[in-house]
């Protein structure tokens, strides 16, 4: 039997072998040393004093062209597993051709944490936590770690070693894991990568890559050039099938509408088609340079259907420490809190910000009712506070630990009352006549509230989890028919997407603050395109301007606003039916 196996095997093992294509590729001019081509240095050094992977040990190679001077930035090109693609041979001859600038490269390998006994146990291996995962933990382990290190060495001729700030000056890459997380630096800091190459990348199912083809269609596209390779017999195992992964990437990129190129072959999981085409995937990767890379042009209908072209975020203020609860009034005009200093801003005419409340009581949520006056959750004095057009203030609910409100054109107030993570929270309504009811109690954290625009559906956010939630109201302000509804992209970096405020447009599309950005959702509570803020924060959203067509983004300590197409459903106007969803 023994020997039946071993025979068996060995036949497995030759037809495989058999199947496995030879490769040859053609060997670009530019990977061979040339005379007369200036060589430049390669620099090895070990860095173990990361505070974003403590514990690590890795070394680094630096490569200095002949021709950088250090009397100007040279722009930078980063890859991981080290020196990979005869990369110093390649950066000489393109160099020296004017084909690519003047470029250092910085070789990073992976981090170990060093056995304490390596004769009784084994490193740990940081290759597969380090870059395989999604977030932003390598992009800043790179940009605030090593980039500065790199810097604090010299040439062997005294040099001073500059490197660019500028992500349309840096390229980064790497093959396999290696790729994938070269993609994950450029897409998490834009600013800081603009150039991609990814060969046989990871784009599966180990630590959440396998994700990038849909995030890609659903985000608004990212400034980033990309140069992909793969090949036919590239690994199909338990994670998930390289070769068909590759593909989908691909799909997804041409169909966001970024400048991505690529090359398949036929060869397996190895550097052979990666090395051959480094040349060309450079040349491609730094034409035109200086100009800058750009954004292209998604063909997800609801990115264009709700974005003008041109018109990008903008700056409404900053120096904040923590904004939330943008509403407008009937006139357009756009008021929010800055909760732990108590003041409440409004936006004026200007398009400048002023202070319109000393002491807001550190409001959270602000809603204008028919009426014109500005609601606010007080959470100090504990109370719900009215202000008339004269800024007069009433308390009309007292005793109520509040986080956010709506309000229906029939006056009915909904409130979020939240008791931490862990222990469920209480949505209140508060009727016209002033009459408190707990509407519903159970939800984890519930923050944000809003009404669907035929005011027939409140919306609230869970911001333990990636749910919203809907329940259908009843004549009488009452709430029924409680349901998860709404599906939400969480980051790799926690577990939940922390949903906050939460708005609707006048076509019923719902705009949720989260941690990934504005995720924008269909009337059937999926996620149809998402659109990052330029500092990463999203704590509330709503729409203002004199046309309702402008969305205002609370982040953090700053403010942001943005033209778009859609328009507010504004909840003192007469409810509207949209048009019925797609299914």
């Amino acid at each position: 039997m023994k020997n039946i196996l071993l025979i068996a095997f060995c036949l497995f093992v030759h037809v495989v072998a058999a199947q496995a294509p030879t490769e040859t590729y053609p060997v670009d001019p530019a990977s061979a040393e040339q005379a007369g081509v200036p060589k430049g240095e390669v620099l090895k050094f070990t860095f173990d004093q990361s505070k974003i992977f403590p514990g690590t040990w890795r070394e680094y190679w630096v490569y200095v062209p002949a021709q950088y001077k250090a009397d100007k930035p040279a722009c930078v090109y980063v890859n991981q597993d080290g020196i990979q693609w005869n990369a110093p041979v390649v950066f000489d001859n393109l160099i020296h051709k004017n084909e690519m600038p003047v470029t250092i490269g910085v070789f990073v390998m992976h981090g170990r944490v060093k056995a304490a006994n390596p004769a009784e146990a084994n490193d740990r291996f940081n290759r597969s936590f380090e870059f395989d995962g999604l977030g932003d933990a390598y992009a800043k382990f790179i940009l605030d770690e090593i980039l500065p290190e790199v810097e604090k060495q010299k040439t062997s001729d005294g040099r001073a070693i500059r490197l660019s700030k500028s992500g349309n000056d840096r390229a980064i890459g790497g093959s396999s894991s290696g790729a994938v997380c070269a993609f994950t630096a450029a897409w998490e800091r834009p600013d800081a990568f603009t150039r991609v190459y990814s060969a046989i990348g990871t784009y599966v199912g180990l630590r959440g890559a396998d994700r990038y083809p849909i995030l890609v269609r659903k985000y608004e596209p990212k400034p980033i050039r990309i140069y992909m390779q793969d090949g036919a017999n590239d690994l199909n195992i338990y994670a998930g099938d390289w070769w068909m992964a590759n593909q989908t990437m691909l799909r997804a990129l041409t169909f966001a509408g970024y400048e991505v190129t690529h090359q398949w072959g036929e060869g397996g999981h190895n550097g052979k088609q990666g090395t051959a085409l480094f040349p060309e995937a450079m040349r491609f990767l730094w034409k035109g340079w200086p100009e800058a890379v750009k954004s292209g042009a998604s063909q997800n209908q609801v990115l264009s259907t709700i974005l003008l072209p041109g018109e990008e975020w903008k700056l409404v203020g900053e120096g904040y420490k923590f904004t939330e609860g943008p509403t407008a009034n009937q006139a357009g005009e756009v008021f929010y809190q800055d909760i732990p200093n108590s003041k409440t801003y409004k936006v004026g005419a200007d398009g400048k910000p002023v202070i319109v409340n000393e002491d807001s009581q550190n409001a959270s949520g602000t809603e204008f009712d028919k009426n014109g006056n500005r609601l606010e959750v007080a959470k100090k004095s504990l109370s719900i506070a009215r202000y008339d057009a004269q800024n007069k203030k009433q308390d009309i609910v007292k005793e109520i630990s509040g986080n956010d409100l709506t309000i229906s054109a029939s006056g009915n107030i909904y409130v979020t009352s939240p008791d931490g993570k862990e222990k469920p929270s209480i949505i209140y309504l508060i009727k016209p006549s002033g009459e408190k009811v707990i509407a519903d109690q159970g939800i984890l954290y519930a923050n944000g509230a809003a009404l669907s625009p035929d005011q027939t559906l409140l919306y609230v956010t869970e911001s333990t989890s990636h749910w919203v939630w809907s329940y259908q109201i009843k004549p009488d302000g009452t709430l029924t028919n409680k349901q998860k509804f709404g599906w939400l992209h969480v980051r790799d970096t926690e577990e939940n997407a922390w949903a906050d405020g939460i708005t609707c447009d006048r076509d019923g599309r719902i705009y949720v603050a989260t941690r990934a950005g504005i995720q924008v959702l269909d009337q059937t509570g999926r996620v149809n395109s998402i659109l990052p803020t330029p500092n990463g924060a999203a704590s509330n959203v709503a729409f203002g301007g004199k046309d309702f067509d402008i969305l205002y983004v609370t982040a953090n300590d700053k403010v942001y606003c943005r033209k778009l197409k859609a328009k507010g459903a504004n909840n003192w106007d007469v409810p509207n039916k949209p048009d019925a969803p797609k299914l």
